[in-house]
């Protein structure tokens, strides 16, 4: 049995001392809610960065200066310009997740803005082909980086009450990020020569230095400094960020100090290495399945179908549906517009729909409007009728986008942080966030020649997706919502091979399990005994008990 050393300010000196940078003013001065609002800040504007950048090419791939600057690229050429750039992004996750837990979320998040920073810059400098590819592989890396590791950095410093809808609001704020590229280019499509898509391009900058003037002076995760052995620290930030006055030696910094203590101590203890995950070894962690899931959502969000039309509703517009360029420019910025504004509905709905009403009710809404876009392109080049089956098809173009919006934008990017164990949360959120990458390579790659050679059937393929991920989710995806983020250990703790979760009411139900209410209740009420002052305890965490040994 493991022998574990806690550590607590009992002295009347510590007890004075409200962190461990007495006489200082470390962030700015800022504590409580302002604190974790500049977190916000920082990475709201990372979401913001994402999501430009995933729409400014939309705007780009059909402008006639680029297209002639770069020798008229045939629509397989043109998606591999644009999927490319996701390739990056894969690598950029995978990157995160090496580096993310050895180097923090602050300087990991770092290095992924400056490497963004400097593709974005290579790109609104190109003239060939090459020159862009190699610019939008380098812009992915640094986007990969980021959006691996800015989820986990809110949720790690956020309230558990606070979690769901954050991310979530960054999330819109990604959809923000995309409306504002979307009318950056059409309004940049009425100027002549190369700023007609350059300055689009390197608008991407002044996202840059908003991330670079607030991210160096924000605290890190209180939950990685104490996984790190970094105590002092990491009970500094849950100070600050509790704010009110707070010291290091209040009941309840001392409760949420303990609770993530004591879920490293058990990690480090029960959690398999990356050679017994492949070899499936994973004790009564149930890691496998934890992995699989965090990364399912990812992979799902992208073959629902949204960058079909994320990167390319101009095209499709123009190609599809028969729209001229103007035109196409327009209502793809229009519908950013609903988009964005429907996609505050989720922030309401997060917490009170749950996750996994939110996905089946999205993929449900999803599928029925592919169904009605294949159906009215079919027709579309009808000779008396073809324009109303045009505008048919717009209409349902935009209300995907509404059901997008509202129940897949963000829950996918929130679900990986919640679904993953504390140890395995960096490499979680990095390996979801990879998939979700390659998916989108593998579809952005495929759409413009999808389009040209299949017409209307092409959207087949993402009608069907949908139908399939209803039952998928409703069979296989725990509910996580009101959820603290140690509770989801203990629920696999003790189901581990738990694999169908639709019979087991505490894994789908909304409420948070009572039993994991009364065990806080319990621990508030044994302080001293969990920080380890009366030798051996058994501490009750619901059906099973766990032995703690302290010196």
């Amino acid at each position: 049995m493991s022998t574990y050393a806690y550590t607590r300010v009992d002295d009347e000196e510590g007890a004075r001392m409200p962190t461990g940078n007495v006489g200082k003013q470390p962030y700015l001065g800022l504590t409580g809610t302002r604190l974790a609002g500049w977190v916000t800040v920082a990475c709201t504007a990372a979401m913001v960065l994402f999501g430009y950048d995933q729409g400014v090419f939309g705007g780009i791939i059909i402008t006639p200066d680029f297209l002639e600057t770069m020798g008229n690229p045939s629509p397989g050429l043109q998606g591999a310009i644009v999927a490319l750039y996701d390739i990056g992004c894969l690598f950029g996750a995978l990157a995160a997740m090496a580096i993310g837990d050895r180097f923090g979320r602050k300087k990991t998040f770092l290095i992924g803005v400056v490497i963004m920073s400097l593709g974005a810059l290579m790109q609104a400098c190109s003239y060939t082909v090459s020159q862009m590819i190699i610019s939008r592989i380098i812009t992915g890396l640094g986007n990969g980086i980021n959006t691996a590791t800015a989820p986990v950095w809110q949720s790690e410093t956020c309230k558990p009450s606070w979690r769901g809808k954050l991310v979530v609001f960054e999330m819109v704020m990604n959809i923000a990020g995309f409306s504002l590229s979307n009318w950056m280019t059409y309004g940049f499509s009425y100027v002549s020569g190369s700023s007609s898509w350059r300055v689009p391009i390197a608008f991407q900058l002044v996202f840059s230095v908003i991330l670079l003037g607030t991210i160096p002076w924000l605290p890190e995760s209180p939950r990685w400094l104490l996984m790190q052995g970094r105590e002092t620290e990491g009970v500094d930030v849950l100070v600050a960020l509790h704010g009110d006055g707070a010291t290091a030696a209040d009941e309840y910094i001392e409760h949420q100090k303990m609770e993530i203590l004591d879920a490293v101590r058990l990690e480090k203890d029960m959690a398999p290495g990356w050679g017994d995950i492949i070899h499936l070894r994973t004790g009564e962690t149930g890691m496998i399945q934890r992995l699989l899931l965090g990364a399912g959502a990812q992979l799902m969000q992208q073959l629902v179908g949204i960058n079909v039309t994320s990167y390319y509703l101009p095209l499709v517009l123009q190609n599809s549906v028969g729209l001229s360029n103007n035109m196409s420019r327009f209502l793809a910025a229009c519908n950013s517009v609903s988009y964005l504004l429907f996609s505050f509905a989720g922030i309401a709905l997060i917490e009170r729909a749950g996750r996994r009403k939110l996905m089946m009710w999205g993929a449900a809404g999803q599928c029925m409007c592919y169904m009605f876009i294949s159906a009215c392109l079919a027709r579309a080049d009808d000779p008396v009728d073809g324009a109303s089956y045009g505008r048919g098809a717009t209409f349902f173009f935009f209300a995907y986008y509404l059901f997008f919006g509202i129940c897949w934008q963000g829950v996918p990017w929130l679900y990986p942080v919640e679904i993953n164990s504390l140890a395995m949360r960096t490499k979680g959120a990095a390996l979801a966030t990879a998939s979700n990458w390659l998916a989108n390579y593998v579809i952005v790659e495929i759409t413009p020649s999808g389009i040209a050679s299949m017409g209307w059937r092409f959207y087949l393929i993402w009608m069907f997706f949908n139908a399939l991920f209803v039952p998928v989710v409703w069979l296989f995806y725990p509910e996580t919502a009101n959820r603290h983020l140690e509770d989801i250990d203990r629920l696999y703790r003790e189901n581990s091979k738990m694999v169908f979760v639709f019979r087991n009411k505490e894994a789908i139900q909304m409420e948070r399990p009572q039993r994991f209410v009364d065990a806080d209740n319990l621990r508030l009420r044994t302080g001293e005994t969990l920080s380890g002052q009366h030798g051996e305890q058994d501490v009750d965490v619901g059906d099973s008990l766990r032995k703690r040994t302290s010196s």
